[in-house]
């Protein structure tokens, strides 16, 4: 398991720009297709924007028509974790970043069926692209 990073709110808000303090610790998420990363082709490895831990493969990263980046799999099953979350009248899988705790977005079921079957939603604004 990763090292666990424990911040203020203080000290992340310092860190992180508006949106990404919206996002990444309030749990908010950006608007469906502004996302910088959203149709982004590039080879590389996606980090958390919040500590800099590699979080997915752009190797597992495919078009899902969402409206956010969307993978298959983690890099490993440790780098995220998942909860619960029953906001806004729906029942849905929050995943966080396993290192610092930052919410990337959501897990759901529906992701290709050759691959995991899963599609890990997640928010740009919670990724930083470390390009090959």
């Amino acid at each position: 398991m990763p090292e666990k990073i424990v911040k203020s709110d203080e000290e992340w808000r310092k860190e992180l720009t508006p949106e990404q303090y919206k996002i990444m610790r309030e749990k908010g998420t950006e608007a469906p297709g502004t996302g910088e990363y959203y149709h982004a082709k590039e080879k590389g490895m996606y980090l958390c924007a919040a500590c800099g831990q590699e979080l997915f493969s752009s190797e597992t990263k495919y078009e899902s028509g969402s409206g956010w980046p969307s993978f298959w799999a983690p890099v490993a099953s440790d780098k995220v974790e998942t909860a619960e979350d029953g906001t806004l009248g729906m029942r849905r899988v929050e995943i966080m970043c396993s290192r610092c705790g930052a919410h990337l977005g959501h897990v759901f079921d529906d992701g290709p069926a050759e691959t995991t079957g899963k599609r890990f939603c997640v928010n740009s604004a919670s990724l930083k692209l470390k390009k090959e």
